[in-house]
């Protein structure tokens, strides 16, 4: 009898919820000294959701970060507080702005964000410098210009979450399907195939024919895998355009 072990993948991009909050800010071009709560709550509790549907372990951090926004977006909903005239009397309530503490978090995380860069910035300035004659480097300009833009887990996730919507795995199915279990490794082997049959490149939807949400796991697990083994690239055009797999060329 086979015993199938748990796979687990580990996402290093994420370095926290105040991470993954700036993703966001930035992503949807929004102000961060006028958050829209509700939007930027909606937007982060997707991306969570996202994280559970592939059983994935979510920190507490993230978890209280959730907590926190949604308190916030309580607050955002109530009157505004202003003062208020009781028997003749002033009597004047705190109108500070919910959003304040939070606003200050993500300015403080983005300074040393910013700051952390500038230094692999230089780092990587001084990890140029040889004391030997100059190399023929036309190989790598080629191959930089291969991918029109950057895909980040942070952009997977997305796709993700809008697959499940698409999906609509909400919904429990009625129809009585024969399950069949399929590997990572296994699923791995088959999309290097269906990469191969469409000439190299496919749309990232197009990878997910099933509505069953074990299948849907494995797929985005295995395109994973390919990414961290340097056999797939992701490709996209333009920000919220569809994701596009490409099989690296051999050699």
């Amino acid at each position: 009898m086979d015993v199938q072990l748990p796979y687990n993948v580990k996402i290093e991009a994420f370095e926290g919820p105040l991470d993954l909050l700036l993703h966001l800010i930035n992503r949807y071009e929004i102000d961060i000294y006028d958050i829209p709560v509700a939007q930027i709550t909606e937007q982060y509790m997707a991306y969570i959701h996202a994280m559970q549907e592939l059983e994935l372990d979510i920190a507490s951090e993230y978890l209280v970060m959730a907590a926190t926004l949604l308190a916030i977006k309580s607050k955002m909903l109530l009157p505004s507080p202003n003062e208020e005239a009781i028997d003749g009397d002033v009597e004047w309530v705190d109108d500070s702005d919910p959003r304040e503490e939070l606003t200050q978090r993500l300015l403080e995380y983005k300074k040393f964000k910013e700051a952390a860069r500038e230094l692999k910035r230089r780092e990587e300035e001084r990890a140029l410098l040889f004391t030997k004659p100059p190399s023929d480097l036309s190989a790598y300009a080629d191959e930089k210009k291969a991918a029109p833009l950057n895909v980040d887990v942070y952009d997977m996730l997305g796709a993700l979450s809008k697959l499940l919507r698409r999906k609509k795995l909400q919904k429990p199915m009625r129809a009585k399907i024969a399950r069949q279990d399929i590997s990572v490794e296994q699923r791995m082997a088959e999309i290097l195939q269906e990469l191969k049959k469409a000439n190299g490149r496919k749309n990232f939807y197009e990878l997910f024919p099933s509505f069953d949400r074990s299948y849907i796991v494995v797929t985005f697990l295995a395109i994973l895998e390919l990414m961290k083994q340097d056999e797939i690239i992701v490709e996209q055009e333009r920000n919220f355009s569809d994701l596009f797999l490409a099989a690296k060329p051999a050699g």
